[in-house]
């Protein structure tokens, strides 16, 4: 136990300036010795394995709140205590599988994990959302958007290298016009769960876990990133979880300040419904 607990805080030492590859079996105590005021913990949405590993990292976090990138604040707010213990009903009063985000069954570990937490939701409406990218989003975001760093463009060749992989996100069958826009929208969305973070635990008083896609916890440019520049006094961990299939290579520079890999969830081929189309 001794050494396990030496190497745990060998990593600690070592964060966030070097990312590490952590295991399941491990994201307990690292929460447990590392204590941060807001982590914001990554999943693919599909994959169940994940949302266990998030449920794992919250039971030792004990947040005051759950700020869920799948939920608008209107949904939380339906949430109540006696809806928490029956998922099914909770599922159905706020409209989970309408809202097209996979089987609710896989997500209510992370419920159950903090039963006490303030439930708190980040989702932009759809429709509130093409209102806002109508317009540069600074302007949305007010003075948050100097304090998050997004009231600058991207540099070209970062700009370029996330339509690239928007455009491979989406099976290569998007018009290169969309491009701008969608990552846009991701910078946006980035910005607006990290306000409700800062907002959660302004109104906790914390600790704080953010429940988000894995690309939303990138500590180069997303919201552990924004959080970090607009407080930088506090504790912010970044827990990634991505994919690897077998004979896959993954990068060496992954951007997260901690990650776990798993083998894929199974799925039938994303791109089968451009094909269809």
């Amino acid at each position: 136990m001794k050494a396990f607990a030496f190497s745990l805080s060998l990593m600690l030492a070592a964060a966030p300036a070097a990312a590490t590859e952590v295991t399941a079996d491990t994201v307990g105590p690292l929460i447990q010795l590392m204590q941060p005021d807001i982590a914001v913990l990554g999943e693919v949405h599909d994959n169940p394995i994940h949302h266990l590993n998030q449920a794992a990292a919250i039971r030792a976090l004990k947040p005051k709140a759950l700020v869920f990138e799948m939920l608008t604040p209107d949904q939380a707010a339906q949430i109540t205590p006696a809806l928490r213990k029956d998922p099914k009903a909770l599922a159905q009063a706020i409209g989970w599988e309408e809202a097209g985000w996979p089987d609710f069954a896989i997500y209510a570990p992370i419920f159950q994990a903090a039963p006490d937490a303030l439930i708190i939701g980040a989702a932009l409406p759809r429709d509130e959302l093409r209102t806002i990218m109508a317009e540069p989003i600074e302007r949305y975001l007010g003075v948050d958007a100097a304090g998050f760093g997004v009231d600058q463009p991207y540099p070209p060749e970062l700009q370029k290298s996330l339509e690239d992989e928007a455009q491979r996100d989406h099976c290569n069958a998007l018009p290169p016009e969309a491009l701008p826009k969608i990552v846009e929208a991701q910078r946006l969305r980035d910005a607006v769960f990290t306000r409700t973070a800062m907002r959660a635990r302004k109104t906790t008083g914390g600790p704080v876990a953010v429940i988000t896609g894995t690309g939303h916890t990138r500590t180069d440019l997303a919201v552990p990133h924004m959080l970090r520049k607009a407080l930088p006094g506090l504790k912010i961990l970044a827990l990634g979880q991505v994919e690897q299939a077998e004979g896959e290579a993954l990068p060496d520079d992954l951007p997260y300040d901690f990650w776990i890999v798993t083998d894929p969830a199974p799925r039938e081929d994303p791109c089968l419904v451009f094909q269809k189309g």
